[in-house]
């Protein structure tokens, strides 16, 4: 068995892992555009199957680990992972990329709450835990943007080798975390159990609601925006900004994941009251910057405001892992996050969904303009969330003061 440091290693390397299969398809689409010739649409419907698939298996297997440990869940999900990998290597049309989408959606599914908790479990300390388990969904999403970029652009092969990587990738990793020590269960699982655990269900303890509701819109606005990158981002630069470099719009689509490790990483180091507001500022910001950008065609200022927008994104979702993780029960924790990326996927895709309806109507640029707007909306709102959230907690920490000092 390995020890806890390599541990927690080889748990976020998973984690990071699995996400960089969420990107790296992203560089390629426009080249399966003129290959195949399809819409705008289809290729947000290619996009949003994935997210469906990711969905069902949050919905059903989402918290299996809990039950039956980490270890058989995560090894299995990244071995779907490879499989998946095959299945885009070898897509031949519209139908194949649907096909590798939904078993790459299902894998990631199984991995994300998995690895997450995972990662909390062999943490050497929960601040350390939250800190990555917050930054390795950017860090893997940034690594495939980059990565399928420049195989795409300079390697043989470019429609195959990134996936015949990634496949190789992620059988190791499936091997490995069998050698990462289970926590202790705190009871023996029944066949019986288990097979009513695999029901369609989502769920929260108890304890964990408040601060579980009052996160919601923060959550929202973080993946929303991701879902604009990873779906519509590569036309966005191709049409609207005038790139056709495929390492160019793979760069691009990593700065904005790239920036979001550095927000995650340094957000611990501000005063606790201010973490949250660090977020939402850069956040909103860099989606203003963006906007201009696009109705400028300005490709510098769009970079600009990747950076400023993935910052807060980070930063964001950094506040919103470690506010779950601090309430969350142990035994639970597969399902809290489970259940938190239910919500972050369906704030990925949705919205990413509606857009691709939208550019065949009114077109790509006042599109993803809009979309812009509305997630400068939605971060306001996730700000007046938050002032609520602390007055709250202010005033119950002034009852418990009064009641405390009460003869």
């Amino acid at each position: 068995m390995l020890n806890r440091p390599v541990s927690f290693f080889v748990a976020g390397a998973a984690g990071a892992a699995a996400l960089t299969a969420a990107s790296a398809p992203s560089p390629l689409y426009p080249v399966y555009q003129r290959l195949w010739g399809f819409s705008p649409f289809t290729l947000t419907a290619i996009f949003a199957v994935y997210v469906l698939a990711l969905l069902a298996a949050l919905l059903t297997i989402g918290s299996l680990s809990d039950r039956v440990g980490r270890r058989p869940v995560a090894s299995a999900a990244l071995v779907l992972l490879a499989l998946g990998m095959l299945l885009f290597a070898t897509a031949g049309g519209t139908g194949g990329l649907m096909a590798a989408r939904i078993v790459q959606g299902f894998a990631v599914g199984a991995a994300t709450g998995t690895t997450t908790a995972m990662i909390m479990d062999s943490a050497p300390n929960p601040r350390l835990g939250s800190i990555v388990s917050s930054a390795v969904p950017a860090l893997g999403i940034a690594t495939g943007a980059v990565l399928a970029g420049a195989l795409v652009e300079f390697a043989p092969l470019p429609r195959e080798l990134v996936f015949w990587i990634l496949a190789v990738v992620y059988l190791v990793l499936a091997a490995l975390v069998w050698l990462i020590p289970e926590r202790a269960r705190p009871e023996s699982t029944s066949r019986g159990s288990v097979w009513r655990l695999l029901l369609p269900s989502a769920g929260l303890p108890q304890a964990t609601r408040p601060a579980f509701f009052a996160l919601l819109p923060s959550i929202g606005a973080t993946w929303a925006l991701a879902g604009l990158y990873l779906s519509l981002g590569s036309s966005v630069l191709g049409i609207v900004l005038d790139v056709h470099s495929h390492f160019v719009v793979g760069i691009v689509l990593g700065v904005f994941f790239a920036a979001g490790i550095a927000g995650t990483a340094v957000s611990p180091v501000l005063p606790p009251k201010s973490r949250e507001w660090f977020g939402y500022g850069p956040l909103a910001l860099g989606v203003l910057v963006t906007i201009a950008a696009m109705l400028n065609s300005a490709l510098p200022l769009y970079v600009v405001g990747s950076v400023i927008a993935g910052f807060g994104f980070g930063a964001s979702f950094r506040f919103a892992i470690n506010a779950l993780g601090e309430v969350a029960p142990t035994p639970q924790r597969g399902q809290v996050f489970a259940t938190m990326y239910i919500v972050s996927y369906l704030a990925f895709s949705v919205p990413a969904l509606a857009a691709g309806l939208a550019v065949e109507r009114f077109g790509l640029k006042p599109t993803a303009v809009t979309y812009g707007a509305l997630e400068v909306a939605l971060v306001l709102i996730a700000m007046v969330a938050g002032i609520v959230r602390a007055r709250r907690r202010v005033g119950g920490s002034a009852r418990k003061s009064t009641g405390r000092a009460r003869p």
